[in-house]
């Protein structure tokens, strides 16, 4: 059973500043690409940001130059530090991973469970 488990998040002012993490555990051979979602209430999950397993990444335009995406490969973690923060910014943060079980199989989809980052005007 392969689980991705959020942290971090919360509560801060306009402009300032949160990250997120999310570690991987279970039995698995390798994860690939990872990434971030949010979704807002009343809104459609959307991407965040995205890394591949050799670091290169991938951000929205809405929050290019602001957030940051990283990944630990040894640790299976992916981390979002996230800066000048918005309110529209508001959201459930969901980690996202493709996820090989065994070698030479191809890799399913895996989320977290989300966590919630809420962003004050």
């Amino acid at each position: 059973q392969v689980q991705l488990v959020e942290s971090g998040g919360g509560f801060v002012q306009d402009g300032g500043s949160l990250s997120v993490s999310c570690a991987a555990s279970g039995r698995f051979f390798r994860i690939g690409d990872m990434g971030w979602y949010r979704q807002a209430p009343g809104k459609q999950r959307e991407l965040v940001a995205g890394i591949t397993r050799g670091g290169v990444t991938n951000y929205s335009d809405s929050v290019k130059g602001r957030f940051t995406v990283s990944r630990d490969n040894a640790e299976n973690t992916v981390s979002l530090q996230m800066n000048s923060l918005k309110p529209e910014d508001t959201g459930v943060y969901y980690c996202k991973g493709n996820v090989s079980l065994k070698p030479w199989t191809p890799a399913g989809v895996y989320w977290g469970q989300g966590t919630q980052v809420t962003v004050s005007s």
